[in-house]
């Protein structure tokens, strides 16, 4: 199983429904996307505070590093890594991605 998660720094400006729209977004390529077996997503509410401007993160679990290949380029993946990009602060690094298996 591949594991990818996902850690955003999200615009302060942003509303939880816009916030929301894209976490749901991210939740219903689990339905169109062979491979990818479930997706969640949150806010951080971590109270070590060490979270270094990132504010949101999700979680993709999929069958294999295949299916997680095959998703990177998919139609329903690009348009929803618009939708991201629209919520993302204005920082040099506002997106941090790590994969790995188990």
């Amino acid at each position: 199983m591949l594991n990818h998660i996902v850690l955003l720094k999200c615009r302060a400006d942003v509303s939880e429904s816009q916030r929301q729209l894209v976490f749901s977004a991210l939740q219903n390529l689990v339905d169109l996307i062979p491979g990818l077996l479930s997706c969640s997503s949150g806010a951080n509410n971590s109270p070590e505070q060490i979270n270094r401007g990132f504010t949101h993160a999700f979680h993709m679990q999929f069958i294999d590093s295949q299916a997680r290949d095959n998703y990177l380029p998919h139609p329903e993946h690009e348009l929803v890594k618009t939708m991201i990009g629209d919520i993302l602060a204005d920082d040099e690094a506002p997106v941090l991605v790590i994969d790995y298996e188990t």
